[in-house]
């Protein structure tokens, strides 16, 4: 908390063009682990009652709870000093429906009364498990709540992959209500999101089987899936908040990057199956002939985030897909 406060006050953000402090748009309800066990229970209830204020006179507020399962531990204490009824791992038979009583205070809503108004309240909470076990309640209990979740993986964060979110156990349940949105901007963006998620589970699968026998066990196809899984994961996710090309991504450059990773992979899988016998085209000669082409899709990410969407769609969608497909074209002629 002390970081927060001394850290908060030098940030900035822009709105509508103008720069603003962060400080001037934020609200911190601070309850620590030595306070008192009602003021951590009470905690949560003063912070999304005070989005809700904020909500009512026409913002969007965002409201980060963390932790829920310190919140929970002071439920737990509670209902043990009035020597209720405990359930799974010592909490209340009731930890379900308060969790799900908070976050359904989340939603937009039009305001009654004159002016008009629109505001909404988006609850991110944060759930700790000892020892990282889903299966603690309080983690449960959140899952069947929340329609999105973003599992943090100590392995990411220890080599030094922010943000450290594994791809393979969070979900959103969203995309099929999002999916008209993000289609203003690209048709095939629900294809290459899906084929981007296939390359990273493969990669998963594969991992095991380099570990036990090595990388040249693998076939022609499996060792590019592994280096296009390593730009996916180097290059496209790992995003660095402290640069000026990094810290954020706006949609249109998120999806020009996707069509050129998955354009190249597609490529490379199908001229490698395309070809065979003494003609038979395999990665380490693709990844020799298109060294420079892929150092200019891992260099992608330093196209500067605040420039306009035909910039992107230009840059990427255009150019850089087209470079891709006449390279392997021209590597198709010459074998």
């Amino acid at each position: 908390m002390a970081e927060v406060l001394s850290d908060f006050p030098e940030l900035t953000t822009l709105i509508d063009g103008k720069e603003e402090a962060i400080m001037q748009r934020t609200t911190l309800v601070a309850n620590t682990s030595n306070m008192p066990v009602a003021a951590r229970e009470a905690s949560i209830y003063t912070g999304v009652t005070t989005a809700e204020y904020f909500r009512d006179m026409g913002f969007h507020v965002a409201m980060m709870a963390d932790s829920t399962s310190r919140w929970a531990e002071a439920l737990r204490e509670i209902s043990g000093r009035l020597a209720e009824m405990p359930a799974d791992a010592g909490y209340p038979a009731y930890l379900g429906a308060r969790l799900a009583a908070f976050y359904e205070r989340s939603g937009r809503v039009q305001c009654i009364g004159s002016p008009h108004r629109e505001g909404s309240v988006t609850i991110v909470g944060a759930v700790s498990p000892p020892g990282g076990d889903f299966t603690d309640p309080v983690t449960s209990a959140t899952l069947s709540i929340v329609q999105v979740f973003w599992g943090l993986d100590k392995k990411l964060a220890q080599r030094k992959h922010f943000p450290s979110v594994n791809w393979n156990i969070s979900f959103s349940k969203y995309i099929r209500i999002l999916e008209p949105f993000f289609e203003k901007y690209d048709s095939e963006y629900s294809m290459l999101q899906q084929k981007m998620k296939e390359i990273l589970q493969k990669e998963d699968d594969l991992q095991e089987i380099v570990q036990l026998v090595g990388k040249d066990s693998l076939s022609e196809d499996q060792k590019c899936t592994l280096e296009v899984a390593r730009i996916i994961r180097e290059d496209f996710l790992q995003q660095n908040g402290f640069t000026d090309y990094d810290f954020m991504c706006p949609l249109a450059k998120t999806i020009g990057m996707m069509k050129v990773i998955v354009g190249f992979h597609e490529s490379a899988q199908k001229l490698m199956a395309e070809t065979s016998g003494d003609s038979k085209i395999g990665w380490s000669v693709i990844a020799a002939a298109t060294k420079g082409l892929i150092k200019k899709i891992t260099d992608m990410k330093f196209e500067m985030p605040r420039q306009t969407e035909e910039h992107y769609r230009t840059t990427f969608n255009v150019n850089l897909y087209e470079e891709v497909q006449a390279a392997f074209v021209a590597l198709a002629e010459d074998r």
